[in-house]
């Protein structure tokens, strides 16, 4: 009897086991389901980053505080959110931070084989809370391939250095940028240090930030390379660009990723196909995964919306401007450059001359007496100045006298 007791408490408690022990298949099954879950779930969160147009043909909706597309050829906003507001940049700071690196390599202020210092204020200690290009205490590196460490890498060691090897210390070169910032147009922007770090006072707007990046592909024309490298060493670290459209997008070849808590996930990027060179900002998305595709959102509807036109061509007389007390009465107005116009595909395009008036004699050939407005769907798109194609002298005293009666009598 104790014998059979035995047996059934056995069975028993081998039953309770086999409740609450899963077996090895029924383990791998669930959690094969919870990782398929979560798959979901990010994909889920990623796709609502992005939402459908509020208007037939209008731009994406976009889950963040501030965006913006831009033509790069005109500096024309395609289209954008909140523009104008100044908020945290984050290490897109660094575009500011590199871009006068760039134009000191470029004036002959730097070498690109010039060594830099690392003081203790810009050595990075590896806390795993800021980026960094892992340089050496007291070490010293290159100008270039610091440069490559503050695109590539995001270095906050790296910004901090170059800002003390360029202008004494972190708060004098944050003038320097400042200063050239009011000298590119921004003006919604204010650094306070060369890395993005929070501050109170550290802000940008995604137009000012799409200003920059022009001038970046622009004027660091020799350097803009870099800003497309998805990897550099350094002291035996590799370390991979941040901005994944590098990496699935073969148009894509720059320029800048930040991220803080205050900031969000911030991108700028720049991306040409066949003609046509679109930049785009995206500021406090929430996830990585979120500005990758707000990103990839903005470009296709802008690179499927726009086309290139020509509206004139630069041997054209747009106008015949008047001029006043000259030896002619008259002289052609045309472009002073080839003139090339971002317009809504299948959009007609018109044109108005605007020339000043009271022109007056002499005018010399090449000088600006006007400008060319170009409008698609009765909105104005794009304008360019018209200068004149030839000299026109000043008349003698006896013929200027007589323009006088005429324009007195208002013949």
């Amino acid at each position: 009897m104790q014998a059979n007791r035995s047996l059934v408490l056995s069975a028993v408690l081998a039953i309770a086991a086999g409740g609450f022990v899963p077996s090895t298949a029924s383990f791998a099954a669930q959690h094969q389901a919870t990782k398929a879950k979560a798959a979901a779930q990010k994909k889920a969160a990623a796709a609502s980053s992005v939402g459908q147009p509020t208007e037939p043909g209008g731009p994406p909706v976009l889950a963040a505080k501030a965006w913006l597309v831009m033509d790069y050829d005109s500096g024309q906003v395609l289209a954008s959110e909140n523009p104008d507001e100044a908020l945290p940049p984050a290490s897109l700071t660094k575009m500011m931070t590199s871009f006068l690196v760039e134009q000191s390599i470029r004036t002959g202020k730097l070498k690109q084989d010039d060594l830099v210092s690392v003081s203790e204020n810009a050595w990075c200690r590896g806390s795993g809370t800021e980026s960094c290009m892992y340089l050496p205490l007291n070490s010293q590196a290159t100008v270039i391939d610091i440069l490559r460490g503050i695109i590539v890498q995001s270095g906050n060691d790296a910004s901090k250095a170059i800002a003390e090897h360029i202008a004494g210390t972190e708060d004098n070169f944050a003038k320097l940028m400042n200063t050239e910032a009011k000298r590119l147009g921004m003006t919604q922007t204010n650094f306070v240090n060369a890395t993005g770090l929070p501050d109170p006072a550290h802000k940008a707007s995604a137009r000012d930030l799409a200003i920059l990046a022009r001038a970046i592909i622009h004027d660091s024309a020799d350097f803009y390379p870099i800003y497309a490298e998805r990897e550099f060493t350094y002291n035996k670290i590799k370390q991979g660009n941040r901005n994944a459209l590098l990496y699935t997008d073969p148009t894509v070849d720059g320029l800048k990723t930040g991220h803080t808590q205050e900031a969000g996930y911030c991108l700028v990027t720049s991306s040409k196909r066949n003609n046509m060179r679109l930049i785009t900002v995206i500021l406090n998305a929430n996830s990585m995964q979120a500005r990758a595709d707000q990103t990839r959102a903005l470009l296709s509807w802008g690179f499927g919306r726009f086309e290139k036109a020509t509206p004139i061509q630069p041997d054209a007389q747009v106008a015949l401007a008047k001029v006043s007390f000259g030896k002619a009465d008259t002289v052609p107005a045309v472009l002073g450059a080839p003139w090339t116009v971002t317009v809504p595909k299948g959009q007609k395009l018109e044109t108005a001359a605007e020339i000043k008036p009271d022109l007056e004699a002499p005018v010399a050939k090449g000088t600006v007496i006007g400008k060319v407005v170009a409008t698609a769907g009765g909105k104005a798109v794009a304008e360019a100045p018209l200068v004149a194609q030839a000299d026109v002298e000043r008349a003698g005293f006896l013929l200027r006298a007589w323009q006088h009666l005429l324009r007195l009598f208002g013949k």
